[in-house]
């Protein structure tokens, strides 16, 4: 699933493809992308303007005119491509929206779960999923004593704390692993349980981690390409995620693989204290 860095990296690549641009008219092959009616909404979208492009969490906000704004969330493997209306539609192309100048932008998506939900510019925190988030990384509501409190009342163990967006927003089962092997903590912790000096590490990785990873264009180890069509290259920073039997870069102990609510899970099992 693409995470912050990667929504980030296509926020910054599509932007200047498609600011400005006028929608002429829209095409909807799979309905089901679309909150509400497609139909609808399709209708409502023509001969609006892109004015901007902004992103909370792992949601893209394309601003348009008249106080709309197109909330697209990509889920596990969505991507946006600029093509010209006459290309041929390819197998997991859901949605086109076809601009006066004769370009075409297309929202692909293999496994269909990536949704669009058309909405009044500024409810987007009261009528849409992102009403259910935590505060970004790097943001000022996203401060050590914020994080300490909110872990405080946790009950779960922090792979999953971390994993349910409402504690800090954007992380996924990648960056969540890096930032436990950085910050020495077992992913199994009960979130409530790990020391204030752990927590004040796990702050720092997270804010470093996310700024890093944004630097490098996000990490490509599935599908995950920007709207240009290029890879990230946080991949090759990567020190727990994806390298399961391999010895831990700090301490040489192999890293072991588990399954925490269904997702794998990388960690060192001497480094990573279980708390």
């Amino acid at each position: 699933m693409p995470e912050l860095p990667e929504v980030e990296t296509v926020r910054r690549t599509l932007e200047p493809l498609i600011k400005g641009k006028t929608i002429k008219d829209v095409t909807v092959w799979y309905p089901k992308i679309i909150m509400g009616d497609a139909q609808k909404v399709a209708q409502q979208l023509k001969g609006k303007k892109i004015i901007a492009i902004d992103r909370y969490g792992k949601y893209l906000l394309i601003r348009l005119n008249e106080d709309l704004t197109l909330v697209s969330h990509l889920r596990m493997e969505g991507k946006y491509r600029l093509v010209t209306p006459d290309q041929s539609k390819q197998k997991h192309e859901h949605v086109q929206f076809e601009f006066t100048d004769g370009t075409a932008l297309r929202y692909d998506d293999v496994r269909k779960f990536g949704r669009m939900h058309l909405v009044e510019t500024g409810t987007e925190r009261v009528t849409t999923g992102i009403r259910h988030l935590g505060p970004e990384p790097n943001s000022e509501e996203f401060t050590l004593n914020y994080f300490k409190n909110a872990l405080a009342k946790k009950k779960k163990n922090i792979k999953n704390t971390l994993l349910d967006q409402s504690v800090v927003s954007g992380l996924g089962n990648i960056y969540v692993d890096e930032v436990l092997w950085q910050s020495k903590i077992h992913p199994l912790s009960s979130a409530s349980k790990i020391p204030l000096a752990q927590v004040e590490s796990l702050h720092d990785n997270i804010n470093h981690t996310i700024k890093k990873a944004i630097k490098y264009r996000g990490t490509s180890v599935h599908t995950f390409l920007d709207a240009a069509g290029d890879s990230g290259q946080y991949q090759n920073e990567l020190k727990v995620y994806g390298h399961a039997g391999e010895a831990c870069t700090r301490c040489g102990t192999e890293l072991e693989k588990i399954k925490v609510n269904g997702r794998g899970t990388t960690f060192c099992p001497h480094c990573q204290v279980l708390y």
